[in-house]
């Protein structure tokens, strides 16, 4: 058993369904989601725990009034684990990792069938300077790494957490715990500095805002083992987490190689048993759109806005593909292809029984008005479409 992940799946559907008495049983684990029935419960299971340790400490302790060495190790933590936490997911955001650019998938979605999530992603994907802006901001979270510069980074922070924390919570993102508990986090480093900060905005009177009292070491070694100890995760954690960032974007980002026959086609002629179909909208068998987007998938549109999606096996010696529906794996058939133009794919071959000469054209991307309007200082009228 690796501890503690796989003791908390086994804890954890316990107290779901014999302390909270959940309807049904806990069977999903965090994943893609953060928001899980199991994240939700391990909240509560941590909260619980933390009250009692609370009164159980308060009550064996109560004579001691303050725990000022506790309270800067504590903090350090805090501000370790916000910052390197925002300081990540800033960098997929400058690299454009988080939101990239909408696919072809997206372009061709009909708009009211995106979740509110894909609704999102789709618009802070489209801007390189939006996610850059959006990036920068949370880096400036390195500021809570030193002692001087962490008020300054706690307010520039809490901004940024309420603004992500508004997203997820408003476009339904299943990532509200996390960001919920960063800006509670931010809230409470910046709690130290609360009055002093409320007199700057509300008062004239001066304010200076002093950085949390470091434990004092009795022996230069252990000064020079903490400098260097800080020094080690600060430079291991950026310079790791660019590399890891710039090897995902070259395998994954908005530059990474595209399959063969990238792209989205239309359909010019569909020829079936030599009868050339007319582009009707209430026939089902006619081909509108072909789109090839992913490594070994395809998407097929017919002609009432249908989608049908197949998995692919493409030999480019033979020049054919095999094409493998997924709502049934049995109906495979397998289609030869030419490319007898840079933006032109045909299709000869056998559906089941039938033959069929396809005849398409590719679509750029810039085709759409989403990717071709560009950045206009000037604009007479608004431009909303």
């Amino acid at each position: 058993m690796h501890y503690p992940a796989e003791l908390l799946q086994k804890l954890i559907p316990w107290i779901g369904k014999h302390v909270l008495h959940l309807s049904y049983d806990i069977t999903e684990f965090t994943n893609g989601s953060g928001d899980t029935t199991y994240d939700y419960v391990v909240v509560f299971t941590i909260a619980c725990s933390a009250f009692a340790g609370t009164v159980i400490w308060s009550l064996l302790d109560r004579k001691r009034k303050s725990y000022q060495t506790l309270y800067y190790w504590l903090t350090t933590a805090v501000r370790y684990y916000v910052a390197l936490m925002l300081f990540n997911y800033g960098l997929w955001k400058v690299i454009k990792m988080q939101f990239p650019a909408p696919d072809l998938y997206r372009l061709t979605q009909p708009y009211g069938d995106s979740s509110p999530m894909g609704l999102a992603w789709t618009f802070l994907g489209f801007s390189k300077g939006y996610n850059l802006f959006m990036g920068f901001a949370e880096i400036a979270a390195l500021l809570l790494l030193f002692r001087r510069t962490m008020t300054l980074g706690a307010v520039i922070t809490l901004c940024t957490t309420a603004n992500v924390m508004a997203v997820n919570y408003f476009y339904d993102v299943p990532v509200k715990i996390v960001s919920s508990m960063l800006f509670i986090m931010t809230l409470f480093l910046l709690s130290n500095d609360a009055t002093r900060l409320l007199r700057f905005f509300l008062t004239d009177n001066p304010v200076s805002l002093p950085p949390i009292k470091a434990p004092v070491f009795s022996k230069k070694w252990m000064h020079i083992a903490k400098a260097s100890l800080k020094t080690l995760l600060i430079g291991y954690t950026i310079i790791f987490g660019i590399y890891e960032a710039k090897q995902m974007e070259k395998k994954y980002g908005d530059t990474a190689p595209k399959p063969k026959l990238y792209g989205l086609y239309n359909v010019d002629t569909f020829v079936i048993n030599n009868d050339t179909l007319p582009p009707l909208i209430t026939d089902t068998i006619r081909w509108k759109e072909f789109l090839i987007e992913w490594e070994g998938f395809a998407r097929l549109q017919d002609m009432t806005d249908r989608t049908s999606m197949f998995t692919i096996i493409q030999d480019t010696i033979s020049k054919k593909i095999d094409f493998i529906p997924k709502a049934d794996t049995a109906l495979k058939y397998t289609l030869y292809y030419d490319t007898p133009g840079s933006n032109k794919l045909n299709f000869k071959g056998m559906i089941q029984k039938d033959s069929v000469s396809i005849f398409m054209t590719r679509k750029d991307t810039k085709d759409f008005l989403l990717m071709n309007r560009g950045f206009n200082w000037i604009n007479e009228y608004p431009f909303n479409r």
